[in-house]
């Protein structure tokens, strides 16, 4: 789990990555200011195919890159 973690975490502009539901699948958090809808789906990607490279692992991880931007505003 560790291996994938280093592998998600390894992309620049990863804030923090999870291997989850015993190595399963991976959450991968990014900086919304630094990648966009476009480059998180290509980060998917390159990560899935690094995982098969390098990690051997039973069936499927599911790689999830979540790109998050948020707007709060108070009214008084």
């Amino acid at each position: 789990m560790t291996e994938i973690e280093e592998i998600a975490s390894a992309h620049s502009g990863v804030k923090q990555a999870y291997a989850i539901n015993a190595g399963r699948e991976v959450r991968v958090i990014v900086n919304a200011t630094l990648i966009n809808d476009d480059e998180a789906i290509l980060m998917a990607r390159e990560i899935a195919k690094e995982i098969e490279e390098r990690v051997q692992y039973p069936g499927e991880v599911k790689v999830n890159v979540i790109r998050e931007s948020r707007a709060i505003v108070f009214a008084k």
